[in-house]
């Protein structure tokens, strides 16, 4: 293959619809040295991910399809989590040389349905050959007022969008090489692995907590970005494991963990990819599970209450 007949590929993939370029603002698309939008009153939203083989996905755990459609995921929601609307993005991309045409297709179409989903397009980026598949992606989004970390306030609830943890245990049963098959929470299992392959990030519900104080899309973990919401807004989160265990999916989820030796807070304290989102606020829709309290100076932070084991998660640096 030539580099040429791959940006032709992408670029026929990656075609914006006649009727959606007057929506979406597009002049100039794919095929010239930058795309041309036409500007906008709002404030823009920019956010990027990275995604790098044999740390953030295996092709021998996902399809081409599903590592484009988890990459795309994981930049909406980083727009999304700012109140945001998303519209357009682009891609980096660096291979190998061994891809086969058709593998480079499946990941930009997962890439293009998964943006398409939302009504955002990509419309641009740069193709390179190296060591490894590695994919950086930017979105632009916009927003009238941000929602942003800081803004939560002594007596709000903390909510979430849903039960984090599948992701993560999804990549337990990977990792470990657990015969799914052979277990007797197989649909658990299975429905982990289609999480962590593939996350079925609920945007509606993002757009539906536009009315918190703050909000953040949890893909590194609750507690690590709770931790960062609550320094950030100078704030104590008072976080009670009771209600957490009360979600409706944690007895399904603790099932799964106990019959395969892993530890439930683990996954749903420590574990990302799930793009679930933690919001603070007054009458938000979400499931409850704690409280926003004041710091004194210099202890702003999370508390979970009711456990004694920190849960332990993946970092990139130690």
């Amino acid at each position: 293959m030539k580099e040429a007949e791959i940006i032709a590929q992408l670029a026929k993939i990656f075609a914006i619809p006649q009727s959606d370029r007057a929506n979406s603002r597009i002049i100039m698309g794919i095929g010239d040295d930058g795309a041309v939008v036409a500007p906008s009153p709002h404030n823009w939203v920019i956010t990027t991910d990275m995604a790098v083989e044999g740390v953030h996905f295996q092709q021998g755990w996902s399809s081409a399809y599903e590592i484009g459609g988890k990459i795309t995921s994981a930049n909406l929601a980083d727009i999304f989590a700012m109140g945001a609307t998303p519209h357009h993005l682009v891609v980096a991309l660096s291979l190998t040389g061994n891809e086969s045409m058709n593998w480079i297709s499946e990941l930009a179409m997962g890439m293009n349905e998964e943006a398409q989903s939302v009504g955002a397009f990509i419309v641009g980026g740069d193709i390179a050959r190296g060591a490894q598949i590695t994919i950086a992606m930017t979105a632009v989004g916009e927003v009238d007022k941000p929602i942003l970390r800081s803004g939560a306030r002594a007596g709000d609830q903390i909510v979430l969008s849903g039960l984090p943890g599948w992701s993560c245990a999804g990549l337990y049963l990977l990792s470990n090489r657990v015969a799914v098959g052979n277990l007797r929470n197989k649909r658990s299992a299975e429905r982990a692995l289609a999480q962590f392959r593939a996350p079925d990030v609920r945007y509606a519900d993002a757009i539906a907590m536009a009315v918190a104080h703050s909000l953040c899309d949890i893909s590194d973990g609750l507690l690590a970005q709770g931790q960062q919401m609550a320094q950030a807004s100078s704030a104590k989160f008072d976080i009670d494991s009771g209600k957490l265990s009360s979600h409706p999916e944690f007895e399904e989820l603790k099932k799964l963990a106990d019959e395969v030796g892993a530890d439930i807070w683990d996954w749903v304290c420590a574990g990302g990819e799930d793009h679930v989102f933690l919001a603070t606020g007054v009458n938000i829709p979400g499931f409850d599970i704690g409280i926003v309290k004041e710091a004194k100076t210099g202890l702003a932070g999370i508390e979970l209450q009711g456990i004694t084991k920190a849960p332990k998660g993946f970092t990139h640096f130690s």
